[in-house]
């Protein structure tokens, strides 16, 4: 095992719900070129799809994985979850989506309020990554963290996205090895429902604040997007 492996802390810092929204896909644009965003999951079923797909051809250098979505943001279901065989269509068909909208495999496999964790579906979700060799969240060499975001027991927490926070969360969380730190990065939309607007916002701007790179440089954390795991650990990166 090379000391890369054993030493270095790589971070992915992955926008999840590209092409829900314009201000959705503006903001995580904006994450990406201003700040430390490496990497997005895109909604291939969302009013901005195809406007996030041309905008990921102008960002080269973001990564851009299968933000699957079986459950939409306060609009009915897009599938019966409880209906197994459905779902398997559906997911099928929301791959075959994502490569004839951005022309190739998606760089990682995640989904829409981690649906992909239902007992029932793991199943296909964890088929479709190892079949076409994709890191799925939960199941790939990059350790999940969530603690960047906003919003829980019905109330808004802007203080878990200052710099501070933000700062305690890279220096507490992000060990040797890989991790996929998630976040949600957006502007407000009026036409767009959700319960998590104004935390975007708050988002674009600590994603993007001046002082990251030194910060991360300071933890030495490295940051990379998906297409990159598997070089960086020197292991296959669809597998833990």
């Amino acid at each position: 095992m090379s000391e890369s492996t054993t030493t270095v802390k790589y971070l992915i810092v992955n926008a999840d719900d590209f092409g829900a929204s314009r201000g959705i896909n503006r903001g995580i644009a904006e994450a990406h070129t201003n700040g430390i965003v490496t990497s997005t999951s895109l909604m291939v079923n969302m009013p901005a799809t195809c406007e996030a797909a041309d905008l990921a051809r102008l960002l080269p250098d973001l990564d851009v994985g299968l933000h699957v979505n079986f459950t939409n943001e306060g609009d009915d279901p897009v599938v019966d979850v409880t209906d197994v065989n459905a779902c398997r269509v559906e997911l099928e068909a929301q791959f075959e989506r994502f490569r004839s909208l951005i022309g190739r495999l998606p760089t990682h496999i995640d989904a829409q309020h981690n649906i992909h964790r239902h007992p029932a579906l793991g199943e296909l979700f964890v088929n479709l990554a190892t079949r076409n060799g994709l890191p799925l969240r939960d199941h790939s060499a990059a350790i999940y963290l969530g603690d960047f975001y906003g919003h829980w027991g019905g109330e808004s927490h802007p203080e878990q996205l200052t710099i501070e926070s933000l700062h305690r969360i890279l220096t507490e969380r992000v060990g040797v090895g890989a991790t996929e730190l998630s976040c949600h990065p957006g502007y407000v939309d009026l036409d767009f429902e959700s319960v998590y607007h104004a935390e975007r916002e708050l988002e674009v701007a600590t994603l993007c604040d001046p002082s990251l790179p030194g910060i991360l440089d300071d933890l030495l954390i490295r940051v990379i997007g998906f297409a990159e795991l598997a070089t960086a650990l020197g292991v296959d990166g669809s597998k833990t």
